[in-house]
């Protein structure tokens, strides 16, 4: 069986709901309708509150519906990796007109997306932040192609908790050519964001929220790839 992920449920929005955030994070599924069977190969079975008891499974999450589908979909996923909690999370981000975005758990790309905008991409973050053990490590990277990464850095650093890393990351070699076109932009931004993601970068100081003078921005342009 290659859906080691169940959605159990005859409710329509949460259905909806959790298929719409597991495709999105290129987790496969099977669904199911509570009382069936449930493969003996599925690792994690999602569904609600009132249709708990029908399911006979170890590991059952409970999904509120009238909730952000992400945490539970975030449980499900460090669930299948076999892990209750990740040691280290990177978010790698390619600003932008869209801003490119990519999660890196334990060494393992766990999602992307795009995101239109400064505010999208703060709160793609923030759900991202949702649930997320207060004893993993967290690092935002940001990389430093266009001066919009001014305004996001000092977003983030006014908006998330103070104990996420910011880091400034040169953007010189992730950019790599690719044929034009909307779809292909978009695939071009989030591998970026990956490269983002991987390399080392530069600490930026949480709590100042100073506006970069433009000598440090030339600066970060010196990183080695």
């Amino acid at each position: 069986m290659k859906d080691k992920v169940v959605i159990a449920t005859v409710s329509g929005r949460a259905y909806f709901l959790l298929v719409n955030e597991l495709r999105e994070k290129k987790i496969d599924f099977l669904s199911l309708i509570p009382g069936e069977t449930v493969p003996t190969a599925a690792k994690v079975v999602i569904t609600t509150e009132k249709e708990k008891p029908l399911i006979k499974h170890e590991r059952i999450l409970v999904f509120d519906e009238t909730k952000d589908p992400t945490d539970v979909v975030n449980e499900a996923q460090k669930l299948l990796q076999g892990k209750e909690r990740y040691e280290k999370i990177t978010i790698g981000i390619d600003p932008g007109e869209v801003c490119g975005l990519a999660v890196v758990a334990d060494g393992k790309i766990t999602g992307t997306s795009n995101c239109f905008g400064i505010q999208e991409a703060l709160k793609n973050i923030k759900n991202i932040l949702k649930g997320i053990d207060a004893s993993t490590s967290i690092t935002v990277k940001t990389g430093n192609g266009v001066p919009i990464y001014r305004d996001l850095l000092e977003a983030m650093d006014s908006e998330l908790p103070p104990h996420v890393r910011l880091e400034i990351v040169s953007e010189a070699g992730t950019d790599r050519p690719t044929k034009e076109g909307s779809h292909r932009r978009g695939l071009r931004d989030i591998a970026s964001a990956i490269r983002i993601a991987a390399r080392t970068g530069r600490a930026y100081q949480r709590g100042e929220a100073a506006k970069l003078e433009e000598s440090e921005f030339e600066e970060t342009t010196n990183f080695s790839s």
